[in-house]
């Protein structure tokens, strides 16, 4: 026999194997994953629990909560909350980012990424405030839906997206327009609409 032929006659064998042993490890992980659930361990969460964990809020918006604030409500909570990490200005501080301009940045080797030159959606803005402020100290979660309803007002105000009286609730937060909604691809993609009107990675106003 050829040293060749022994050779890949080796390869052969040994390519079986690998496969077989594959095969095993999918067959008892299967075996594992239909086996009884363990008994006595843990317990279902309440509808209270579920409500306290399930905070997260989409684009549409039909989670937010009942609650309503102003621009002019939300500047002396931002003052007192906010300003000390994101500056007075909301031009941001060694301790936190800014939250206001940038716009004509995106399209630069440099973007600034702030509320009012990137993010897409003004509920993602409430939907931070509401679960990870203020950083210090360590109050996260602690605000009101109503301060959250303030302050996203406040900031979007002063990004020049909504105005200084306008009313940010369950209603009226999913209809703000984010200056870069259309930098995204949407929650839902019409991929027709994508492909001809995108091109590396800016697209077309409807």
């Amino acid at each position: 026999m050829s040293r060749a032929r022994c050779l890949g006659e080796r390869h052969t064998a040994r390519a079986i194997l690998c496969a077989a042993a594959a095969v095993l490890l999918v067959v008892r992980v299967s075996a594992q994953s239909q086996a009884a659930p363990y008994s006595g361990i843990g317990r279902t969460p309440t509808a209270t629990e579920v409500r306290a964990w399930d905070i997260a809020i989409g684009p549409s918006g039909k989670e937010l909560p009942a609650g309503a604030g102003t621009a002019r409500a939300g500047a002396p909570i931002y003052q007192a909350k906010c300003a000390v990490c994101h500056g007075p200005a909301l031009e941001g501080t060694k301790y936190g980012p800014p939250l206001i301009g940038s716009r004509t940045t995106l399209a630069t080797s440099r973007p600034v990424r702030t509320v009012g030159s990137f993010w897409a959606f003004a509920t993602t803005l409430w939907d931070y405030i509401n679960r990870a402020m203020p950083r210090a100290p360590f109050k996260e979660g602690s605000l009101t839906a109503n301060e959250v309803y303030a302050l996203s007002a406040f900031v979007l105000n002063r990004n020049g997206i909504i105005g200084d009286g306008d009313v940010m609730d369950a209603r009226t937060v999913p209809q703000v327009r984010m200056p870069n909604r259309d930098g995204f691809v949407p929650p839902k993609p019409d991929w027709i609409w994508y492909e001809r009107s995108c091109r590396f990675g800016r697209c077309d106003p409807r």
